[in-house]
Protein backbone atom coordinates (compact mmCIF):
# COMPACT_ATOMS: atom_id res chain seq x y z
CA UNK A 1 0.00 0.00 0.00
CA UNK A 2 1.11 3.38 -0.53
CA UNK A 3 3.06 5.52 2.16
CA UNK A 4 0.70 8.70 2.89
CA UNK A 5 2.06 11.81 4.61
CA UNK A 6 -0.33 13.09 7.47
CA UNK A 7 -1.70 16.17 7.58
CA UNK A 8 -2.15 18.67 10.27
CA UNK A 9 -4.78 21.86 10.01
CA UNK A 10 -6.12 23.92 11.88
CA UNK A 11 -8.90 26.60 11.52
CA UNK A 12 -12.49 27.92 11.85
CA UNK A 13 -15.88 25.53 10.83
CA UNK A 14 -19.16 24.77 11.29
CA UNK A 15 -20.61 22.30 12.63
CA UNK A 16 -24.69 21.12 12.41
CA UNK A 17 -25.87 20.35 15.58
CA UNK A 18 -29.69 19.88 16.15
CA UNK A 19 -30.54 21.42 13.04
CA UNK A 20 -28.23 24.49 13.76
CA UNK A 21 -24.92 25.26 12.66
CA UNK A 22 -22.47 25.89 15.95
CA UNK A 23 -18.96 27.36 15.11
CA UNK A 24 -16.24 25.30 16.00
CA UNK A 25 -12.67 25.76 15.97
CA UNK A 26 -11.35 22.61 14.20
CA UNK A 27 -7.74 21.37 14.71
CA UNK A 28 -6.65 18.11 12.45
CA UNK A 29 -4.02 15.79 13.90
CA UNK A 30 -2.75 12.23 12.19
CA UNK A 31 -5.34 10.41 13.85
CA UNK A 32 -7.95 12.76 15.22
CA UNK A 33 -10.12 15.55 14.85
CA UNK A 34 -10.63 17.59 17.49
CA UNK A 35 -13.83 19.96 17.73
CA UNK A 36 -14.03 22.94 20.37
CA UNK A 37 -17.12 25.60 20.62
CA UNK A 38 -15.99 28.94 20.26
CA UNK A 39 -17.24 31.36 22.46
CA UNK A 40 -20.81 32.79 21.20
CA UNK A 41 -20.44 30.65 18.61
CA UNK A 42 -23.81 28.73 19.34
CA UNK A 43 -23.03 26.90 22.37
CA UNK A 44 -25.11 27.20 25.96
CA UNK A 45 -24.42 29.38 28.71
CA UNK A 46 -24.68 31.13 31.72
CA UNK A 47 -24.57 34.04 30.37
CA UNK A 48 -23.06 36.98 32.47
CA UNK A 49 -24.34 40.66 32.26
CA UNK A 50 -24.90 44.16 33.65
CA UNK A 51 -26.22 44.74 37.13
CA UNK A 52 -29.87 45.75 36.89
CA UNK A 53 -31.72 46.93 39.75
CA UNK A 54 -35.28 45.84 39.43
CA UNK A 55 -38.04 47.28 42.17
CA UNK A 56 -35.16 47.69 44.50
CA UNK A 57 -33.65 44.20 44.38
CA UNK A 58 -30.23 44.40 42.79
CA UNK A 59 -29.73 41.79 40.06
CA UNK A 60 -25.71 41.05 41.44
CA UNK A 61 -23.16 40.82 38.43
CA UNK A 62 -23.25 37.11 36.87
CA UNK A 63 -19.10 37.45 36.92
CA UNK A 64 -18.71 38.57 40.83
CA UNK A 65 -15.72 37.55 42.78
CA UNK A 66 -16.15 33.49 44.29
CA UNK A 67 -17.71 33.71 47.51
CA UNK A 68 -19.76 37.11 47.33
CA UNK A 69 -23.33 36.35 47.98
CA UNK A 70 -26.06 37.54 45.77
CA UNK A 71 -29.86 37.95 45.72
CA UNK A 72 -30.92 38.01 41.85
CA UNK A 73 -34.71 38.48 41.42
CA UNK A 74 -36.18 36.55 38.65
CA UNK A 75 -39.93 36.33 36.54
CA UNK A 76 -41.29 33.84 34.71
CA UNK A 77 -42.95 34.12 32.08
CA UNK A 78 -46.25 32.99 31.16
CA UNK A 79 -44.72 29.61 29.77
CA UNK A 80 -41.36 28.28 29.89
CA UNK A 81 -40.89 28.06 34.06
CA UNK A 82 -37.63 29.53 35.42
CA UNK A 83 -35.31 27.73 33.10
CA UNK A 84 -32.34 26.18 35.31
CA UNK A 85 -31.33 22.65 36.40
CA UNK A 86 -29.92 21.75 39.36
CA UNK A 87 -27.65 19.34 41.14
CA UNK A 88 -26.18 18.68 44.46
CA UNK A 89 -28.25 18.45 48.29
CA UNK A 90 -27.55 17.38 51.39
CA UNK A 91 -27.47 13.59 50.15
CA UNK A 92 -25.07 14.54 48.24
CA UNK A 93 -22.77 16.43 50.76
CA UNK A 94 -22.74 19.53 48.23
CA UNK A 95 -24.85 22.69 47.93
CA UNK A 96 -27.47 23.11 45.69
CA UNK A 97 -25.93 24.26 42.48
CA UNK A 98 -26.75 25.56 39.36
CA UNK A 99 -26.09 22.68 36.48
CA UNK A 100 -27.66 24.48 33.53
CA UNK A 101 -29.11 27.36 32.04
CA UNK A 102 -31.46 26.83 29.33
CA UNK A 103 -31.07 29.51 26.33
CA UNK A 104 -34.24 31.92 26.11
CA UNK A 105 -35.68 31.41 29.39
CA UNK A 106 -36.05 33.44 32.84
CA UNK A 107 -32.95 32.80 34.24
CA UNK A 108 -30.77 33.46 31.25
CA UNK A 109 -32.87 36.30 30.59
CA UNK A 110 -31.88 38.16 33.94
CA UNK A 111 -28.48 38.08 33.04
CA UNK A 112 -27.42 37.75 36.77
CA UNK A 113 -26.87 34.04 37.30
CA UNK A 114 -24.09 30.98 36.03
CA UNK A 115 -23.27 27.88 36.00
CA UNK A 116 -21.74 26.77 39.43
CA UNK A 117 -23.83 29.48 41.61
CA UNK A 118 -25.23 27.37 44.97
CA UNK A 119 -28.43 28.45 45.91
CA UNK A 120 -28.44 29.64 49.35
CA UNK A 121 -32.35 30.58 49.80
CA UNK A 122 -35.56 30.71 47.90
CA UNK A 123 -38.06 33.74 48.19
CA UNK A 124 -36.22 33.69 52.09
CA UNK A 125 -36.52 29.51 52.10
CA UNK A 126 -32.89 27.97 53.22
CA UNK A 127 -31.65 26.06 51.45
CA UNK A 128 -28.30 25.58 52.75
CA UNK A 129 -28.89 22.28 54.38
CA UNK A 130 -31.47 20.96 51.95
CA UNK A 131 -32.15 17.52 49.87
CA UNK A 132 -32.10 17.73 46.61
CA UNK A 133 -35.58 17.37 46.70
CA UNK A 134 -35.98 19.80 49.04
CA UNK A 135 -34.70 21.86 46.51
CA UNK A 136 -37.02 20.96 43.74
CA UNK A 137 -40.03 21.53 45.42
CA UNK A 138 -39.06 25.08 46.70
CA UNK A 139 -38.17 26.26 43.23
CA UNK A 140 -41.90 25.09 41.88
CA UNK A 141 -43.71 26.88 44.59
CA UNK A 142 -41.74 30.31 44.19
CA UNK A 143 -44.64 31.89 41.98
CA UNK A 144 -43.78 33.83 38.85
CA UNK A 145 -40.75 36.45 40.99
CA UNK A 146 -38.61 34.58 42.01
CA UNK A 147 -35.73 35.76 44.81
CA UNK A 148 -32.57 33.99 44.85
CA UNK A 149 -30.01 34.28 47.21
CA UNK A 150 -26.66 32.71 45.09
CA UNK A 151 -22.78 32.39 46.21
CA UNK A 152 -20.34 31.62 43.14
CA UNK A 153 -18.26 28.62 43.91
CA UNK A 154 -15.70 28.27 41.40
CA UNK A 155 -14.02 25.04 42.99
CA UNK A 156 -17.05 23.21 41.96
CA UNK A 157 -17.81 24.14 37.93
CA UNK A 158 -15.49 21.58 37.24
CA UNK A 159 -17.72 18.60 38.33
CA UNK A 160 -20.81 20.97 36.24
CA UNK A 161 -21.83 19.84 32.77
CA UNK A 162 -21.77 22.40 30.58
CA UNK A 163 -24.81 22.98 28.81
CA UNK A 164 -22.85 22.11 25.19
CA UNK A 165 -23.33 20.74 22.56
CA UNK A 166 -20.16 19.92 20.93
CA UNK A 167 -18.63 17.48 23.68
CA UNK A 168 -22.06 15.87 24.15
CA UNK A 169 -22.14 14.53 20.49
CA UNK A 170 -23.00 10.68 20.31
CA UNK A 171 -19.91 9.34 18.55
CA UNK A 172 -19.01 5.49 19.25
CA UNK A 173 -17.71 2.82 16.79
CA UNK A 174 -14.17 2.34 18.33
CA UNK A 175 -12.96 -1.22 18.66
CA UNK A 176 -13.37 -2.95 21.74
CA UNK A 177 -9.80 -3.23 22.13
CA UNK A 178 -9.20 0.35 21.85
CA UNK A 179 -9.68 3.73 24.04
CA UNK A 180 -13.22 5.26 23.88
CA UNK A 181 -13.89 7.68 21.07
CA UNK A 182 -14.97 10.00 22.99
CA UNK A 183 -12.05 11.87 24.76
CA UNK A 184 -11.36 15.38 26.31
CA UNK A 185 -8.72 17.59 27.92
CA UNK A 186 -10.97 18.32 30.40
CA UNK A 187 -11.07 15.20 33.02
CA UNK A 188 -13.16 17.41 35.46
CA UNK A 189 -10.03 17.93 37.91
CA UNK A 190 -10.72 20.70 39.84
CA UNK A 191 -7.14 22.07 39.13
CA UNK A 192 -8.96 23.21 35.26
CA UNK A 193 -10.43 26.36 35.37
CA UNK A 194 -13.46 25.32 33.40
CA UNK A 195 -14.95 22.56 31.46
CA UNK A 196 -14.13 23.07 27.69
CA UNK A 197 -17.25 21.88 24.83
CA UNK A 198 -14.59 19.95 23.13
CA UNK A 199 -14.85 16.05 21.15
CA UNK A 200 -12.05 14.28 19.72
CA UNK A 201 -12.91 12.13 16.72
CA UNK A 202 -10.50 9.52 16.24
CA UNK A 203 -10.39 9.14 12.59
CA UNK A 204 -9.45 5.34 12.11
CA UNK A 205 -12.13 3.86 9.62
CA UNK A 206 -13.85 6.82 9.75
CA UNK A 207 -15.73 7.87 5.96
CA UNK A 208 -15.18 11.16 4.60
CA UNK A 209 -17.52 11.87 2.43
CA UNK A 210 -19.03 14.86 0.24
CA UNK A 211 -22.36 15.53 -0.99
CA UNK A 212 -23.36 12.05 0.50
CA UNK A 213 -26.57 12.96 3.46
CA UNK A 214 -27.20 15.90 2.03
CA UNK A 215 -27.24 18.10 -0.53
CA UNK A 216 -24.75 20.74 -1.08
CA UNK A 217 -25.19 22.99 -3.80
CA UNK A 218 -22.72 25.10 -2.60
CA UNK A 219 -19.97 22.98 -2.19
CA UNK A 220 -19.12 24.07 1.30
CA UNK A 221 -19.91 20.86 3.65
CA UNK A 222 -18.20 17.74 4.50
CA UNK A 223 -19.39 14.72 6.20
CA UNK A 224 -17.92 12.35 8.71
CA UNK A 225 -19.36 8.95 9.13
CA UNK A 226 -18.28 6.74 12.00
CA UNK A 227 -16.79 3.59 12.12
CA UNK A 228 -19.83 1.91 13.48
CA UNK A 229 -21.84 4.34 10.66
CA UNK A 230 -24.30 5.33 13.57
CA UNK A 231 -23.50 8.96 13.51
CA UNK A 232 -22.50 11.73 10.84
CA UNK A 233 -21.09 14.69 11.41
CA UNK A 234 -21.81 17.68 8.58
CA UNK A 235 -19.10 19.94 9.03
CA UNK A 236 -19.17 23.49 6.85
CA UNK A 237 -16.64 25.83 5.55
CA UNK A 238 -16.40 29.36 4.37
CA UNK A 239 -16.15 28.81 0.81
CA UNK A 240 -15.25 26.02 -1.73
CA UNK A 241 -11.65 26.05 -1.65
CA UNK A 242 -11.69 26.12 2.21
CA UNK A 243 -14.08 22.23 1.94
CA UNK A 244 -11.70 20.69 -0.38
CA UNK A 245 -8.71 21.46 1.50
CA UNK A 246 -10.25 19.79 4.59
CA UNK A 247 -11.91 17.70 2.79
CA UNK A 248 -8.38 16.17 1.27
CA UNK A 249 -6.48 16.87 4.53
CA UNK A 250 -9.31 14.58 6.08
CA UNK A 251 -9.51 11.60 3.27
CA UNK A 252 -5.32 11.36 3.34
CA UNK A 253 -5.24 10.76 7.50
CA UNK A 254 -7.91 8.17 7.38
CA UNK A 255 -6.21 6.85 4.74
CA UNK A 256 -2.59 6.61 5.73
CA UNK A 257 -4.50 4.29 9.05
CA UNK A 258 -5.36 1.78 6.95
CA UNK A 259 -1.99 -0.05 7.18
CA UNK A 260 -2.80 -0.05 10.78
CA UNK A 261 -6.53 -1.39 10.34
CA UNK A 262 -5.30 -4.07 8.08
CA UNK A 263 -2.91 -5.37 10.83
CA UNK A 264 -5.49 -5.50 13.45
CA UNK A 265 -7.69 -7.00 11.22
CA UNK A 266 -5.54 -9.90 9.86
CA UNK A 267 -4.04 -10.23 13.52
CA UNK A 268 -7.64 -10.79 14.73
CA UNK A 269 -8.40 -12.97 12.09
CA UNK A 270 -5.29 -15.37 11.83
CA UNK A 271 -5.80 -15.58 15.67
CA UNK A 272 -8.62 -18.05 14.87
CA UNK A 273 -5.54 -20.68 13.46
CA UNK A 274 -5.52 -21.51 9.57
CA UNK A 275 -8.61 -21.40 8.74
CA UNK A 276 -9.17 -17.65 9.46
CA UNK A 277 -5.78 -16.81 8.29
CA UNK A 278 -6.42 -18.05 5.02
CA UNK A 279 -8.45 -15.21 4.23
CA UNK A 280 -6.04 -12.61 4.69
CA UNK A 281 -7.39 -9.06 3.95
CA UNK A 282 -6.10 -7.11 1.05
CA UNK A 283 -7.51 -4.26 1.54
CA UNK A 284 -10.55 -2.44 3.52
CA UNK A 285 -12.04 1.27 2.86
CA UNK A 286 -15.14 3.11 2.53
CA UNK A 287 -16.94 4.05 -0.16
CA UNK A 288 -20.90 4.57 -1.38
CA UNK A 289 -23.25 1.98 -2.95
CA UNK A 290 -25.80 3.14 -5.06
CA UNK A 291 -29.13 2.08 -3.83
CA UNK A 292 -32.33 1.88 -5.74
CA UNK A 293 -35.62 3.64 -3.47
CA UNK A 294 -39.15 3.04 -4.42
CA UNK A 295 -40.52 4.81 -7.32
CA UNK A 296 -37.39 4.51 -9.46
CA UNK A 297 -35.10 6.98 -7.07
CA UNK A 298 -31.87 6.58 -6.21
CA UNK A 299 -29.53 7.45 -3.08
CA UNK A 300 -26.35 6.84 -2.12
CA UNK A 301 -25.12 5.32 0.75
CA UNK A 302 -22.26 4.32 2.77
CA UNK A 303 -20.85 0.71 2.46
CA UNK A 304 -17.35 -0.81 3.84
CA UNK A 305 -16.12 -2.97 0.83
CA UNK A 306 -13.52 -6.02 2.37
CA UNK A 307 -11.37 -8.21 -0.54
CA UNK A 308 -10.02 -10.67 1.30
CA UNK A 309 -7.54 -13.19 -0.62
CA UNK A 310 -10.82 -15.02 -2.59
CA UNK A 311 -13.92 -12.82 -1.12
CA UNK A 312 -15.19 -9.40 -1.93
CA UNK A 313 -17.25 -8.64 1.52
CA UNK A 314 -19.78 -5.69 2.26
CA UNK A 315 -20.41 -4.53 5.92
CA UNK A 316 -22.46 -2.02 7.23
CA UNK A 317 -19.70 -0.98 10.23
CA UNK A 318 -16.50 -2.06 10.71
CA UNK A 319 -16.30 -5.96 11.65
CA UNK A 320 -13.82 -5.28 14.64
CA UNK A 321 -14.88 -9.41 16.24
CA UNK A 322 -14.54 -12.34 14.15
CA UNK A 323 -18.26 -12.47 14.56
CA UNK A 324 -19.03 -9.57 12.79
CA UNK A 325 -16.30 -10.32 9.78
CA UNK A 326 -18.26 -13.72 9.60
CA UNK A 327 -21.38 -12.14 8.96
CA UNK A 328 -21.02 -9.77 6.17
CA UNK A 329 -23.93 -7.88 4.29
CA UNK A 330 -23.14 -9.65 1.35
CA UNK A 331 -19.75 -11.94 0.54
CA UNK A 332 -19.35 -12.42 -3.39
CA UNK A 333 -16.63 -15.30 -4.55
CA UNK A 334 -14.00 -13.12 -6.59
CA UNK A 335 -13.34 -15.55 -9.28
CA UNK A 336 -16.86 -15.11 -9.92
CA UNK A 337 -16.79 -11.28 -10.03
CA UNK A 338 -15.57 -8.93 -12.38
CA UNK A 339 -15.15 -5.19 -13.01
CA UNK A 340 -17.61 -3.78 -15.42
CA UNK A 341 -16.86 0.30 -15.35
CA UNK A 342 -14.58 2.34 -14.02
CA UNK A 343 -14.47 6.30 -14.75
CA UNK A 344 -16.60 9.13 -14.11
CA UNK A 345 -20.42 9.52 -14.65
CA UNK A 346 -22.29 12.54 -14.42
CA UNK A 347 -24.21 14.67 -11.73
CA UNK A 348 -25.22 18.45 -11.44
CA UNK A 349 -22.67 20.56 -13.31
CA UNK A 350 -22.25 22.72 -9.94
CA UNK A 351 -20.55 19.32 -8.55
CA UNK A 352 -18.87 18.10 -11.50
CA UNK A 353 -18.97 13.94 -12.10
CA UNK A 354 -18.89 11.57 -9.67
CA UNK A 355 -16.29 8.59 -9.86
CA UNK A 356 -17.72 5.49 -10.05
CA UNK A 357 -17.23 1.70 -10.35
CA UNK A 358 -19.22 -1.21 -11.07
CA UNK A 359 -18.89 -4.73 -10.14
CA UNK A 360 -21.13 -7.84 -11.41
CA UNK A 361 -21.10 -11.30 -9.97
CA UNK A 362 -22.25 -14.47 -11.02
CA UNK A 363 -24.58 -16.32 -8.91
CA UNK A 364 -27.48 -18.92 -8.59
CA UNK A 365 -29.87 -16.11 -8.58
CA UNK A 366 -28.49 -14.29 -12.05
CA UNK A 367 -25.80 -11.73 -12.48
CA UNK A 368 -25.87 -9.42 -9.32
CA UNK A 369 -24.48 -5.60 -9.74
CA UNK A 370 -23.53 -3.18 -7.66
CA UNK A 371 -22.52 0.66 -8.28
CA UNK A 372 -20.13 2.03 -6.00
CA UNK A 373 -18.59 5.86 -5.73
CA UNK A 374 -15.54 6.88 -4.56
CA UNK A 375 -14.45 10.57 -3.72
CA UNK A 376 -10.98 10.82 -5.25
CA UNK A 377 -9.38 9.73 -8.53
CA UNK A 378 -6.46 7.81 -6.25
CA UNK A 379 -9.67 6.04 -4.82
CA UNK A 380 -10.82 4.64 -8.15
CA UNK A 381 -7.29 3.74 -9.47
CA UNK A 382 -6.66 1.63 -6.38
CA UNK A 383 -10.22 0.05 -6.40
CA UNK A 384 -9.86 -0.76 -9.77
CA UNK A 385 -6.47 -2.08 -9.26
CA UNK A 386 -7.47 -4.21 -5.91
CA UNK A 387 -10.33 -6.06 -7.62
CA UNK A 388 -8.71 -6.43 -11.21
CA UNK A 389 -5.23 -8.05 -9.57
CA UNK A 390 -7.78 -9.55 -6.84
CA UNK A 391 -9.99 -11.35 -9.29
CA UNK A 392 -6.85 -12.98 -11.30
CA UNK A 393 -4.83 -13.82 -8.17
CA UNK A 394 -8.27 -15.94 -6.40
CA UNK A 395 -7.67 -17.47 -10.29
CA UNK A 396 -4.63 -18.86 -9.56
CA UNK A 397 -5.17 -19.51 -6.33
CA UNK A 398 -8.51 -21.46 -6.62
CA UNK A 399 -7.17 -23.12 -9.73
CA UNK A 400 -10.35 -25.92 -10.24
CA UNK A 401 -13.65 -25.51 -10.24
CA UNK A 402 -16.01 -28.46 -10.60
CA UNK A 403 -19.70 -28.57 -10.96
CA UNK A 404 -22.39 -31.38 -11.37
CA UNK A 405 -24.74 -30.96 -15.19
CA UNK A 406 -26.43 -33.46 -17.24
CA UNK A 407 -25.32 -33.85 -20.81
CA UNK A 408 -27.73 -35.47 -23.29
CA UNK A 409 -29.17 -37.61 -20.52
CA UNK A 410 -26.37 -38.87 -18.41
CA UNK A 411 -24.82 -37.15 -15.34
CA UNK A 412 -21.35 -35.87 -15.83
CA UNK A 413 -19.08 -33.37 -14.07
CA UNK A 414 -17.56 -30.33 -15.70
CA UNK A 415 -14.27 -29.26 -14.05
CA UNK A 416 -12.80 -25.97 -15.08
CA UNK A 417 -9.38 -25.76 -14.53
CA UNK A 418 -6.95 -22.61 -14.46
CA UNK A 419 -4.05 -23.89 -16.74
CA UNK A 420 -5.53 -26.90 -18.26
CA UNK A 421 -8.58 -25.99 -19.63
CA UNK A 422 -12.01 -28.37 -19.82
CA UNK A 423 -12.71 -32.06 -18.64
CA UNK A 424 -16.06 -33.03 -18.94
CA UNK A 425 -16.31 -36.52 -17.13
CA UNK A 426 -18.30 -39.11 -16.26
CA UNK A 427 -18.49 -41.41 -13.14
CA UNK A 428 -18.23 -45.02 -13.62
CA UNK A 429 -17.53 -48.13 -11.38
CA UNK A 430 -13.85 -48.06 -12.43
CA UNK A 431 -13.36 -44.69 -11.82
CA UNK A 432 -13.86 -41.09 -13.98
CA UNK A 433 -14.05 -41.70 -17.94
CA UNK A 434 -13.16 -38.98 -19.63
CA UNK A 435 -15.94 -37.92 -22.55
CA UNK A 436 -13.89 -34.58 -23.56
CA UNK A 437 -11.24 -32.68 -22.71
CA UNK A 438 -9.86 -29.51 -24.52
CA UNK A 439 -7.60 -26.77 -23.59
CA UNK A 440 -8.72 -23.04 -23.73
CA UNK A 441 -8.12 -22.31 -26.95
CA UNK A 442 -9.88 -24.46 -28.82
CA UNK A 443 -13.13 -22.85 -27.56
CA UNK A 444 -15.05 -21.63 -30.31
CA UNK A 445 -18.09 -19.96 -28.85
CA UNK A 446 -20.18 -20.10 -25.69
CA UNK A 447 -23.28 -19.08 -24.57
CA UNK A 448 -26.32 -19.70 -22.03
CA UNK A 449 -29.69 -19.38 -21.66
CA UNK A 450 -29.71 -17.66 -17.90
CA UNK A 451 -31.40 -20.38 -16.56
CA UNK A 452 -29.16 -23.35 -16.28
CA UNK A 453 -28.37 -24.44 -19.74
CA UNK A 454 -24.60 -23.60 -21.06
CA UNK A 455 -23.63 -24.26 -24.36
CA UNK A 456 -20.07 -24.76 -25.26
CA UNK A 457 -18.76 -25.32 -29.00
CA UNK A 458 -14.71 -26.76 -29.40
CA UNK A 459 -15.46 -27.43 -32.87
CA UNK A 460 -14.86 -31.17 -32.47
CA UNK A 461 -17.02 -33.90 -34.30
CA UNK A 462 -19.80 -33.69 -31.18
CA UNK A 463 -20.64 -30.02 -32.16
CA UNK A 464 -22.26 -28.42 -29.65
CA UNK A 465 -22.59 -29.31 -26.04
CA UNK A 466 -25.81 -28.31 -24.13
CA UNK A 467 -24.92 -28.80 -20.61
CA UNK A 468 -27.54 -28.68 -17.96
CA UNK A 469 -26.13 -26.76 -14.80
CA UNK A 470 -29.55 -27.70 -12.73
CA UNK A 471 -29.32 -24.18 -11.69
CA UNK A 472 -28.65 -20.54 -13.05
CA UNK A 473 -25.19 -20.94 -14.96
CA UNK A 474 -23.80 -17.48 -14.73
CA UNK A 475 -21.53 -18.46 -11.95
CA UNK A 476 -19.62 -21.18 -13.87
CA UNK A 477 -19.73 -18.70 -16.84
CA UNK A 478 -18.27 -15.71 -14.32
CA UNK A 479 -15.89 -17.99 -13.24
CA UNK A 480 -14.67 -19.20 -16.59
CA UNK A 481 -14.37 -15.37 -17.86
CA UNK A 482 -12.27 -14.78 -14.93
CA UNK A 483 -9.84 -17.54 -15.98
CA UNK A 484 -9.36 -16.47 -19.53
CA UNK A 485 -8.88 -12.94 -18.11
CA UNK A 486 -6.29 -13.82 -15.51
CA UNK A 487 -4.56 -16.22 -18.40
CA UNK A 488 -4.79 -13.16 -21.32
CA UNK A 489 -2.94 -10.43 -18.64
CA UNK A 490 -0.43 -13.21 -17.32
CA UNK A 491 0.97 -14.00 -20.61
CA UNK A 492 1.19 -10.49 -21.12
CA UNK A 493 -1.40 -9.74 -23.80
CA UNK A 494 -3.57 -7.53 -21.70
CA UNK A 495 -1.89 -4.78 -19.56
Amino acid sequence: MAVWTRACKTGLLELLLRERWVRVAAELSGEALSLTAEPGGGGGGGGGGEAAAVNGVVNGNAEAAPGCVRRVRVVKAEAGGLGISIKGGRENRMPVLISRIFPGLAAERSGALRLGDAILAVNGVDLRDATHDQAVQALKRAGKEVILEVKFMREVTPYIKKPSLVSDLPWEGAPPQSPSLSSSEDSGSPQHQGPRDRKVIPLKMCFAARNLSMPDLENRLIELHSPDSRNTLILRCKDTATAHSWFTALHANITALLPQVLAELNAMLGAGGATAGSREVKHIAWLAEQARLDGGRQQWRPVLMAVTEKDLLLYDAVPWTRDAWASPCHSYPLVATRLVHSGSGHRSPTLGSELTFATRTGSRQGVEMHVFRVETHRDLSCWTRVLVQGCHAAAELIKEVTVGCTLVGQGVQLCLHYEDGFTISREEPGGSAILFRYPYERLKMSADDGIRTLYLDFGGPEGELALDLHSCPKPIVFVLHTFLSAKVTRMGLLA
